[in-house]
């Protein structure tokens, strides 16, 4: 007999939103399934605000708060029982962060948690990531978002340590990531893998994702840390329209997509990884995956 329940994330990043509903599959004596339905991306920028001026505007606050009453009609649409909405480092960084969060749960009705970086990356750890890490394997995995990015290591089925840095795609773009920054990451990858032979990178994150698809390999098979610089050429070669027009990139993706290979490139070259595994995992699959297992690991019934 099985049994199917509907949950739904709402991940709320720098660059864009997210509405993940996934079917909860149970059946007697077999793991529990968890299957994407529906993700819908609206991209609302919060990170250009958040990072240059300190505040969400009013333009993004009026956009935010149409997309959460989209979100809220969609998933009484889909008849989803449970959900969670997590807000990472734009709302977490702007001054009417928790003014925004108050004032959409009285118009929509939606409850919104702003976490810290280290609760995202350990969320993160809780999706489905578990199934990709070997025992006697050793890996960086890496998330990149708009604001930050979570650095995770594991090794030999363990996770080891984990943090997170204001390093992020939309900071990248508008010049706010200093030089000392790059060398506290250089610094901390070096330290916890320089004796990890034969470490491998996880990478996620919407623009590695978009990498991944235009290489046209299977899912199981990985990326090399060549293949990424002879992209990230390519793609400085081509102006912004031309990213646009040319390879049919989104306009919110046509510009950090560039700096979030650099990061990606930068964690292979410092941790002396030769390759980049891209499965299809994320904050939103976390945040489910973490509403059904209620994971005290990881603080989530604080959070959720």
């Amino acid at each position: 007999m099985i049994k199917i329940k509907k949950y739904a994330a709402i991940d709320i990043g720098s660059n864009a939103m997210r509405l993940l509903i996934s079917n909860v599959i149970e059946e007697e004596n077999k793991p529990t399934q968890f299957n994407k339905s529906h993700l819908i991306r609206v991209p609302i920028r919060l990170g250009q605000d958040a990072f240059t001026v300190g505040e969400i505007s009013e333009e993004n606050s009026d956009r935010m708060i149409k997309a959460m009453k989209a979100f809220k009609l969609l998933m009484d649409v889909y008849k989803v029982e449970k959900y969670a909405a997590c807000a990472t480092s734009a709302m977490r960084e702007a001054y009417n962060g928790n003014e925004l969060v108050n004032e959409i749960v009285s118009k929509t009705g939606v409850k919104i948690d702003i976490i810290e970086g280290k609760t995202e990356a350990a969320i993160i750890a809780n999706s489905d990531l578990e199934s990709f890490i070997k025992k006697d394997g050793h890996y960086l995995y890496v998330d990149v978002g708009g604001g930050s990015t979570e650095f995770t290591v594991f090794s030999n089925g363990k996770q080891i340590v984990s943090k997170s840095f204001k390093n992020g795609t939309v900071r990248l773009l508008n010049n706010m990531v200093t030089e000392s920054v790059w060398i506290e990451i250089e610094k901390w990858i070096k330290t916890h893998t320089h004796d990890l032979e034969g470490l491998e990178i996880i990478g996620s994150g919407g623009n590695i994702n978009k990498i991944f698809k235009m290489s046209g390999k299977p899912n199981d098979k990985p990326l090399t840390q060549s293949y990424l610089m002879q992209r990230f050429k390519y793609l400085n070669s081509l102006s912004y329209e031309e990213r646009i027009s040319t390879l049919g990139l989104n306009t919110d993706r046509a510009d950090v997509i560039i700096p979030a290979i650099k990061i990606y490139v930068n964690a292979m070259k410092w941790s002396n990884a030769k390759y980049i595994y891209v499965p299809k995992i994320g904050l939103s699959d976390g945040i489910v995956k973490a509403m059904y297992y209620k994971n005290t690991k990881i603080n989530v019934n604080k959070i959720l």
